[in-house]
């Protein structure tokens, strides 16, 4: 990277080499390395190596470097180009430049469905030149602020993926940019677009890519998008601050049970729902729905779109419910009837209703193949019903590794009647789970990580659990493991999720 940057020493303008140097820096992001974050063993180690080139090439790197990095990599990174240029290395004129801009504009184009938004904020480079009026007679010459190399930060906010950031590029055609989506939503009631306050983008798009860097899989970005991370997370903050609630355009307030309540009930008693002929099953589902908008759609049960729909019916449902048959058989029907009643109070156009119409039928053709009941795993719905009393299918992998003697009789003791949610219960279970004496400390830990691994908390518990018995390692071996991370770090919940995210085998001494 440090040969690379000579090529900084080329570019004539400050953007030209922000860009540069991001899509340089943007080679390991979203990426892992052992022993330590990627950030703090590959970023802050080019500034270290790029401090002892001691080149002009290095200095602009550094200089780039100071603005795109991370906070701790712009203070070691500043703090070297300075010791560099007081040494006497040269600097390319444009240097001094890198990151001065100012705000120009900020605008959505933003879909009827409310499925993402595509969020233009544009900027100019500020420098300054002498008055071209004639100062008074004594007075020395005003300071007039200019705006040069107008560029726009282009992002990409998905929804329907937590609202996570997919996408982003820069283009220097800014009016050409604004003309045309303009002009795409000109008579279009499938699109607006609209000017919003520089705060209200800046809340928007921090909280977009925070949810892009949460995943801990590759999250399902462009292929440029780890290019311009490292630019537009510093353009972001030459936006002034503000708005307290990083969350998307129009949020709808909190539901709590209660209204959920009554949400379901007002549509259970709407035209659109009349013709479902299971009530009880209707109602249930009614409630996967609303919770499925209010939980992992930013409190937005009533928006309704075809991706939304299929992600909800194909996706999620999948892995995270377990329904009853009745419910099975019920939800295509349900989501259809939910689909009208909540395209009516939300206004969508009725193209916009008949395309997730489509969509939710093409999808209930899928369902059946895409949700495979749990019973159909070789479990009986009693033992599921234990297993997962919160519904939750998602946790039954974890829970059936954290209590894996559930069923039969054991030193005269009736496993079937014992439930693993119970705090006694688990104490039974763990006990049996142990052949032979075992301390009441060491049990006590085999109890905290059950009900981590129960709860699901902290999420790492598990991947590092999976990871671990993917390599071919007993099951007792790999719990030993967590429970000797977990002793070692103690009560501290990032601390321990880094740890255990650093887990790639089990260490001899185990």
């Amino acid at each position: 990277m440090v040969q690379a940057a000579r090529e900084l020493l080329a570019v004539r303008s400050p953007l030209d080499a922000e860009l540069m140097v991001s899509d340089m820096i943007g080679a390991w992001w979203g990426r892992r390395v052992r022993g330590g974050d990627v950030e703090q063993v590959l970023g802050e180690g080019l500034v270290d190596y790029a401090a002892k080139a001691g080149t002009p090439a290095s200095l602009t790197l550094l200089i780039c470097l100071a603005y795109l990095g991370t906070a701790r990599q712009g203070a070691k990174a500043e703090g070297a180009a300075l010791a560099m240029m007081e040494s006497g290395v040269a600097r390319p004129g444009w240097a001094e430049r890198v990151g001065a801009v100012k705000p120009t504009g900020c605008y959505v184009s933003r879909d009827a469905y409310g499925d993402q938004d595509t969020v233009i904020c544009t900027f100019g480079y500020r420098w300054s030149d002498g008055a071209r009026e004639e100062p008074a007679a004594g007075d020395a010459a005003p300071v007039v602020e200019q705006e040069q190399d107008r560029h726009a930060l282009v992002m990409v906010v998905d929804h329907n993926m937590s609202g996570m950031a997919r996408d982003a590029w820069v283009s220097s055609q800014v009016d050409t940019l604004l003309d045309k989506a303009r002009a795409e939503a000109a008579g279009n009631a499938m699109l607006l677009f609209e000017e919003i306050e520089p705060q209200q983008a800046r809340a928007l798009l921090e909280s977009a890519m925070k949810a892009t860097r949460e995943p801990k899989t590759p999250p399902p970005v462009s292929d440029s998008y780890s290019a311009y991370h490292a630019f537009a997370r510093a353009r972001l903050k030459a936006l002034p601050p503000g708005r307290k609630r990083p969350a998307p355009l129009h949020i709808e307030a909190p539901y709590s049970r209660e209204r959920r309540a009554m949400l379901a009930a007002e549509f259970l008693a709407s035209d659109a729902a009349e013709h479902l002929s299971d009530p009880s099953a209707a109602s249930r589902c009614a409630d996967h729905i609303i919770d499925y908008g209010c939980e992992q759609d930013f409190n937005r049960p009533l928006r309704v779109s075809p991706t939304k729909c299929e992600t909800f019916l194909l996706d999620w449902l999948p892995r995270k419910v377990m329904l009853s048959m009745a419910e099975q058989e019920a939800m295509p029907h349900v989501l259809s009837a939910w689909v009208r009643f909540a395209a009516r109070r939300t206004g969508l156009p009725e193209r916009g209703l008949k395309a997730t119409l489509d969509a939710v039928w093409e999808a209930t053709g899928k369902f059946p193949e895409a949700y495979r009941d749990p019973t159909s795993f070789g479990l009986d719905r009693p033992l599921l019903e234990r297993l997962l009393p919160d519904g939750d299918l998602s946790a039954l992998a974890r829970r059936v590794f954290a209590f894996p003697f559930l069923q039969g009789v054991h030193g005269g003791v009736d496993l079937d009647a014992l439930n693993p949610a119970d705090e006694a219960d688990r104490r039974t279970l763990l006990e049996i789970d142990h052949v032979g004496a075992i301390d009441e400390e060491h049990l006590a830990w085999h109890e905290e990580i059950a009900a981590r691994l129960w709860d699901g908390d902290p999420p790492q518990l598990w991947e590092a659990a999976q990871r671990l018995l993917d390599l071919g390692h007993d099951r007792h071996d790999v719990l030993h493991v967590l429970i000797e991370i977990a002793e070692r770090i103690g009560g501290d919940p990032d601390e321990l999720a880094s740890a255990l995210d650093d887990i790639a085998d089990i260490p001899d001494e185990i």
